[in-house]
């Protein structure tokens, strides 16, 4: 049986838990993360390179005879990744298991893809999209829309490019900084107004190889800060799995309506995708909705789905470069797998670094996935916004999440924070 070796692009905690994944693979020899932070050194070795920097990734890839190249985030994706490795003699050898830069446009681009659900009668959200120079018309649609409403910016802002603003001037003065103030950059020159669904959400995630698919556990996230899901967004403060009520009918529609046609649309237009697909869902009433596709695995449902992914993650990726994931079944780990992140004092708003961790090795029963951390004068610091991850499996999800509080308590650094309520809905 051959061995292979891998690069994984990335530095947060939803790519540590897919080094924590790969390395128990027989199949993984060499595995190297770029740029990696203080816990992907315990899976392979970190290369301090940027997710974007294609130049040096490729001269990697040729130094260390890379096999299979793991794009973690969405950026090098929507930049071109696929197409840069398969525009290239030296590299188009190399298993890419993400998509197309087209196929990226998924999450790329909001209009993008509300135009593909519109032609593929996915069920989403009423939305229009406006620009600087239909301004005045947005301001108009949006005094005449239902409250709350929904402001997107098309482009990628790092998981806060959404406001729901609950009443008109919030959202007249959203969309102004948005397009005329460049919030966001780029991103906000055009934005998506959505008609606002209510219920509760979940995540869903497929691997495909552009024609047949396999459905991974799903998971539930919690985005904002403050407890109760009050305060702003943030890219993730937990996540729960198996989500109770995604079984049974409710999930056989989302198979036949949602992923389903989100594969066999991609394959009508010729778009190539071989990754994961990521379905932001809701649940109104019983019906599942898109709410947003990303072209890569969530972060932090990647550190509760990995862990209960029972299947070889090298041997699928192979399958998916063969075309074969049709002969594959996916096998869940039956236990519940929670995860509780910490984070930095001021977060998802300016917070400081360098921030000395403490009592790491004090934790037991529990995985920890490292997000925003780096090593310093030897010693485990903060590094983002995000800083650790910790998962735990559990019989329940009580039991689960209680196995991760005990260790959030055990872990210390200077501003700790973290919510207490994850999971809420089903304790």
């Amino acid at each position: 049986m051959s061995s292979y070796n891998i690069l994984l692009l990335g530095s947060g905690g939803r790519e540590n838990a897919i080094a924590w994944k790969l390395r128990q693979s027989k199949l993984c020899k060499e595995l190297y993360i770029a740029p990696g932070n203080a816990g992907s050194m315990q899976y392979g070795t970190n290369l301090n390179i940027a997710v974007t920097d294609f130049e040096s990734i490729k001269k990697a890839c040729l130094e260390y005879r890379i096999d299979i190249l793991i794009p973690g985030p969405e950026d090098p994706l929507v930049a071109g990744i696929y197409d840069f490795f398969k525009g290239d003699d030296e590299l188009k050898h190399i298993i890419v298991a993400g998509p197309s830069k087209e196929g990226a446009q998924l999450e790329g681009s909001k209009a993008f893809s509300k135009k593909f659900m519109q032609r593929h009668n996915i069920p989403t959200a009423a939305y229009q999209e406006f620009t600087d120079a239909n301004f005045e018309e947005g301001i108009q649609y949006l005094k005449e829309h239902t409250l709350p409403i929904v402001l997107k910016a098309d482009g990628l802002a790092a998981g806060k490019g959404v406001v729901i603003a609950q009443t008109y001037e919030e959202a007249i003065e959203t969309f102004h900084s948005m397009i005329r103030e460049a919030q966001f950059g780029d991103a906000s020159k055009k934005v998506v107004v959505e008609q606002f669904l209510d219920g509760i959400e979940l995540s869903v995630f497929a691997f495909t190889d552009g024609i047949n698919y396999v459905r991974l556990p799903e998971a539930k996230d919690y985005k904002r800060i403050g407890e109760g899901d009050k305060g702003p967004n943030t890219g993730g403060m937990g996540a729960v799995s198996p989500v109770p009520f995604a079984q049974g009918e409710f999930m056989q529609k989302v198979t036949d309506r949602i992923i389903t046609p989100t594969v066999k649309g991609l394959a009508e237009e010729k778009i190539i995708y071989h990754g994961f697909i990521f379905f932001g869902l809701i649940k109104v009433n019983e019906e599942p909705y898109v709410i947003e596709y990303n072209c890569r695995m969530g972060d932090p449902e990647t550190e509760v789905v990995m862990p209960r992914l029972e299947n070889d993650l090298v041997e699928l990726i192979l399958k998916m470069d063969e075309g074969k994931l049709n002969e594959v079944t996916i096998q869940h780990d039956l236990r519940a797998a929670c995860t509780v992140m910490l984070v930095s004092e001021g977060y998802p708003n300016a917070y400081p670094k360098g921030k000395i961790m403490n009592g790491l090795d004090q934790s037991k029963n529990s995985m920890l996935f490292h997000a925003g951390t780096a090593v310093k004068e030897g010693q485990v610091v903060t590094n983002g916004g995000r800083v650790l991850a910790i998962t735990s499996y559990g019989n329940n999800i009580e039991e689960a999440l209680q196995a991760s509080y005990e260790n959030a308590n055990k872990i210390n650094y200077d501003g700790k924070y973290y919510r207490r309520d994850i999971g809420y809905e089903f304790r």
